[in-house]
């Protein structure tokens, strides 16, 4: 039986469509009109403060989590439309895993030095392997061939389980104190993100999204499977290529510039798909991207008003997506 057969456009959603909420155009409006009003309040609500300290501080908060949901929305839905299953993610391939290793050989080899090696230098060496590897990866198993989308995914998930041991190895050996210092770049932080980062990531994500929106057309076809993809006339080996080097450059702008997410992705793409019923990729790219920043500034705003910072917005987003990932295994296997 063929494992990638759950596809986003020819497999329609379990449960009906959401009609009382009219078409995925006032659905999106309407998601639209609540992440304004989520990203005002957060900017504006409880300022104790001066505001010309609190809007910045704030202001870099909500751009950061907006980045994120866009880059995480956007590679998953991707992905998940050149796989044709609405289970796997990027993470499957490993970029966590592989972040993870890169931080613990430089704080390994380099020890205490590695904290001393600029922001940007360190950001763009993180974006800069991640990218070249996947991208590697893709040319060597596409090169000369029709398709190799079942083999890519089957070294992927083999490249993230030897990261994984990679990591634990050196975690092993590695001096009790670096490792200290080195739990805090392992996971998602969306609290420290520096200025100079987020201002290099927005231009990246600003020109992918370009070119994604412009190429939703052929996404929309990709989406009914390779065999209607080719009789349709699209360049299939191309097209996928491009979207995976897409989805490479955007999982590693989001990786390196927050840390691994690894089921944020898996939770907002499947809201997405179940919210605008619809395969038409304007719609479920938009919608993950907004439903995803609705979650991160509402969470957010959740965690620091209620629980007062007692917890991380991460651990929050993982859990749910993990709940997620699980439920739609149950339900597949049911169906």
């Amino acid at each position: 039986m063929n494992t990638l057969s759950t596809s986003p456009a020819a497999a329609a959603p379990a449960t009906a469509p959401v009609s009382w909420l009219g078409t995925p155009a006032r659905r999106l409006w309407l998601l639209l009109a609540l992440a304004l009003l989520a990203s005002l309040y957060f900017m504006t609500s409880q300022v104790q403060a001066e505001w010309s300290f609190v809007l910045p501080l704030r202001g870099k908060k909500l751009a950061t989590m907006w980045t994120v949901a866009f880059a995480i929305g956007v590679s998953t839905v991707l992905f998940q439309t050149v796989t044709n299953n609405r289970i796997l993610t990027p993470a499957v391939m490993g970029f966590d895993a592989l972040f993870q290793l890169i931080q613990s050989v430089l704080a390994f080899t380099l020890g205490a030095a590695a904290m001393q090696i600029p922001e940007l230098s360190r950001f763009g060496m993180n974006v800069g392997l991640m990218v070249l590897l996947s991208t590697s990866l893709f040319v060597w198993l596409f090169r000369g061939q029709a398709s190799n989308l079942h083999l890519l995914l089957l070294v992927g998930i083999v490249a993230g389980i030897f990261f994984r041991s990679l990591n634990n190895f050196v975690w092993r050996v590695m001096d009790p104190n670096e490792f200290t210092v080195l739990q805090d770049r392992l996971f998602a932080n969306f609290n420290t993100v520096s200025l100079p980062l987020l201002l290099l990531s927005l231009p990246a994500i600003a020109l992918v999204g370009i070119w994604v929106w412009r190429q939703r057309h052929m996404l929309d076809v990709l989406a009914l499977g390779r065999e209607v993809a080719v009789n349709l006339g699209v360049n299939y080996q191309r097209a996928v290529m491009g979207v995976l080097v897409v989805v490479a450059i955007l999982v590693s702008i989001s990786t390196a510039l927050v840390g691994p997410v690894t089921f944020f992705g898996l939770l907002v793409s499947n809201m997405a798909y179940q919210l605008m019923h619809s395969h038409q990729h304007r719609y479920t790219l938009a919608g993950s991207v907004l439903l995803g920043g609705l979650l991160l500034v509402g969470g957010q705003m959740v965690l620091e008003r209620l629980f007062g910072f007692n917890t991380s917005l991460s651990i929050v987003v993982e859990f749910l997506g993990g709940l997620t990932f699980i439920y739609l295994l149950v339900r597949k296997a049911k169906s």
